[in-house]
């Protein structure tokens, strides 16, 4: 156990001085401050580099400081002046770092230097560029068709290489390119395409400055988007009345203390966030929601005035049966599921009936659970009963993690495309695209598993941490005829070998990225408002073996497919070429190069904001569908010893990448095997905060699920659920315990029960 590891209360607000320290902490660690700090005053700024963390989007009068705490430690963690060189897998073994932890091995520091894979020495052993190239084009050659191969995208990757990842793929002729979008915000697409016609938010960071109230459903923005912090601080204090819906008492939902306001500092002040802060149990936000419009609906019926019958009449269908579903609902069925009673939900609508204008914004908190879709459509059924899409200050906000996992969908990582997509592909290329859905995430590893699927290639990320059932994950890595994994820094993934692997490492978002004649290329992103805009590194690479993330595709490329229909060499020698390409295949992107240098780039449009649906039949669709008989809470309240478990970050993370042991506004530091309980929880399991427990998940199917050796944190939730960091608790979640419609995991309703460590700790 580490002797430094305690637990303690958090009094003061977001950001402040707790945030300049940490700041300060994490530029000395990467020893390389001074390059660092020139790194942060060029991080998403118009000449600069887009960060390569959260996806919140960039304000249009911008100042020299745009950057949160979590933007400095992901900057600092990619610009490190440690490097792992060959002599490093010389001296370490595979399985001896499987005995490292997460935060051990990304520590090392940046990867220079192409590896492969020895299995008879157990180690990497360092290659030629040219080698590896031609290994992934033999393998794939090999396979007896293209759908045994996966394509896997991380969303730190940017759009021209998603563009010309996406290319390879079904130009090799598969559809199978699942990404990290199966595991977040697939429900949100989904839902969304499903009521509205698009599956992307209908909102600009503008319309968070004309909003009389916003609703936030699920997410912690203090540690998964701290510059949203600034955004809510200024609608609040305008008089905007934020509503937060979140299972955990968060401290960014309650105050911030903005670190760029001198005065504010030296006071140690701090601003209030939410005017009101209810706790529903896990899963049970669409009964909050649905509680909310019988509200609606009751004051419509007493009073008149309430619904936007123009807009409801005009640009919807479907609101009376969705109506008749509401009024049919009770409110004890409401009140159980959400956990919250009728008093409070009335008050929360009375909010949203006195609001002109009401954005909701959402995250995992919503996307994870198997009745997400659903959930997401009564947002979407919530925001139209006041006609809240389509006009200033209101519409959706799915607020999307890393910084292009939305722009990573639009250039066509998607395996399930629309035949639009793929028309548009086989006219400008002249080449027929297959046209069969390919595997999602989930999928992917059931095919690896099965043996539907020998060869993996892994556009950054680390797969084997983010995924569930991380066991049953590993396993099915292993059985990979080639494992490839392009990436920046070492992780999980590249101890988990297919028969044949390599590591390719890649230049990073921060670093300058050449032409022939030493002119910087451009990359592109798009962040949760639809917005593209440039990118482009400022530092040296880390290694003179680094190669562009394009460069290493478009090499496959040639020696796979050849170069009769795409031009690889033209692509890799000048950006812009690629983005001429996108210009002819994916509408809203014509005159892509000129209007993507414009200072802060431009607006994807979404036709949602301006009241145009692009559905069946041009209208948007309310849904009627009743509430889950019952969600997993509920279920296990019936089980003697069971709780409901959510997975979450610490403030000491981003996705699977671990900066640190501390979260500091939950009160944790020195250790990360926490579980937070509440009290009455802990008295009716006969345990106490600080005992040490191994966590048992669901077995049922005969596959052992167990984490071992955390310790119990006393915390702020309701009863019945509880929370872990992961991804040391993604082993817990069967594989196939998934949102209908989404098959993303059930991250967020996972089942397990305590029993006392046996672990030494």
């Amino acid at each position: 156990m580490n002797t430094k590891a305690r637990i303690y209360q958090y009094k003061s607000a977001a950001g402040g001085w707790g945030a300049l320290k940490s700041v300060g902490k994490h530029l000395l660690h990467s020893q390389a401050s001074l390059s660092n700090i020139q790194s942060l005053l060029k991080m998403n700024q118009p000449d600069g580099f887009d960060c390569p963390g959260c996806a919140w989007g960039d304000p249009e009068h911008g100042s020299s400081f745009e950057f949160c705490e979590n933007g400095v430690k992901a900057v600092t963690w990619e610009t490190t002046a440690k490097r792992v060189k060959p002599e490093f897998f010389e001296r370490y073994s595979v399985t001896e770092m499987k005995s490292w932890d997460d935060y051990r091995l990304e520590d090392q520091g940046r990867l220079t230097a192409p590896m492969r894979y020895n299995p008879s020495t157990d180690h990497y052993e360092q290659i030629t560029w040219e080698t590896a190239y031609d290994m992934i084009a033999d393998h794939l050659k090999a396979l007896a068709t293209p759908d045994e191969a996966l394509f896997y995208t991380s969303g730190k990757a940017g759009n021209e290489s998603a563009y010309v990842f996406q290319l390879l793929a079904r130009l090799y002729g598969t559809n199978n390119l699942p990404d990290c979008s199966n595991m977040c915000h697939e429900a949100s697409g989904t839902a969304l395409i499903e009521a509205l016609g698009i599956g992307k938010g209908s909102v600009l960071l503008e319309d968070f400055e004309q909003a009389d109230a916003i609703f936030t459903f699920g997410h912690n923005p203090g540690t998964n988007h701290p510059r949203m912090l600034g955004t809510l601080r200024e609608a609040a204090e305008r008089g905007c009345q934020i509503v937060a819906f979140n299972t955990l008492k968060e401290r960014g939902l309650e105050r911030f203390s903005d670190p760029q306001r001198k005065l504010e500092m030296l006071h140690k002040g701090s601003g209030n966030i939410s005017s009101m802060y209810l706790q529903p149990k896990l899963g049970g936000d669409m009964a909050a929601i649905r509680g909310m419009a019988k509200v609606v609906f009751e004051r419509e019926a007493r009073d008149g005035g309430i619904l936007d019958h123009d807009f409801i009449n005009t640009y919807t269908d479907g609101m009376e049966a969705y109506r008749a579903l509401v009024e049919a609902t009770s409110w004890a069925s409401i009140e159980a599921q959400s956990g919250l009673s009728q008093d409070d939900l009335t008050q929360a609508a009375e909010v949203y009936i006195r609001s002109n204008a009401t954005i909701c914004c959402w995250a995992m908190g919503l996307t994870q659970h198997e009745h997400s879709v659903i959930m997401l459509r009564e947002v979407v059924n919530f925001l139209m009963l006041r006609g809240n899409i389509g006009k200033p200050g209101a519409g959706t906000c799915p607020v999307r993690g890393h910084s292009n996992v939305q722009g990573d969908r639009t250039m066509g990582i998607n395996e399930k495309p629309k035949a639009a997509f793929l028309d548009a592909l086989e006219k400008q290329y002249g080449v027929p695209m297959p046209r069969e859905h390919g595997y999602d995430t989930v999928s992917a590893i059931r095919a690896m598993r099965d043996g539907k699927a020998k060869v993996f290639i892994g556009l950054a990320g680390n797969f084997a941490r983010a995924t569930s059932d991380s066991y049953v994950c590993e396993q099915a890595l292993e059985s990979c005829n080639l494992t490839v994994h392009i990436s920046t820094k070492l992780n999980r993934s590249h101890l988990t070998t297919g028969r044949d692997a390599l590591i390719l490492p890649c230049i990073g978002r921060v670093e300058v990225d050449a032409k022939a004649d030493g002119s910087a290329q451009l990359i592109t992103v798009e962040d949760s408002m639809s917005m593209v805009h440039g990118s482009a590194g400022i530092h040296p690479p880390a290694s003179t073996l680094l190669r562009s993330e394009i460069e290493i595709l478009t090499q496959v490329a040639e020696r796979l497919i050849g170069s009769e229909h795409v031009d690889w060499a033209a692509m890799r020698a000048d950006y812009d070429v690629i983005r001429d390409h996108v210009a002819q295949v994916i509408p809203g992107f014509d005159r892509f190069n000129e209007r993507v240098r414009q200072p802060r780039g431009f607006w994807l449009v979404n036709p949602g904001a301006r009241r145009k649906f692009p559905t069946d039949n041009g209208k948007a669709h309310f849904s009627a569908d009743p509430l889950p008989a019952q969600v997993l809470h509920q279920q296990l309240s019936q089980k003697e010893g069971w709780l409901t478990l959510q997975t979450m970050r610490s403030h000491d993370q981003y996705n699977t990448t671990i900066y640190g042991y501390n979260d500091r506004y939950r009160g944790v530091e020195g250790q990360r095997r926490v579980i937070f309980i509440n009290r009455d929880d802990l008295q009716r399991l006969k345990f106490k905060a600080g005992d040490f427990v191994d966590l048992i998940g669901d077995e049922s199917d005969g596959i052992s699920r167990r984490a071992e050796a955390f310790r119990i944190v006393e915390y702020d939730t309701p009863t019945g659920c509880a929370a872990a960091y992961y991804p040391e608790t993604n082993p817990l979640i069967p594989l196939d315990s998934v949102g209908v419609k989404s098959n993303t995991p059930n991250s967020k309703s996972v089942a397990i029960r305590l029993v006392p460590s046996q672990r030494l700790v």
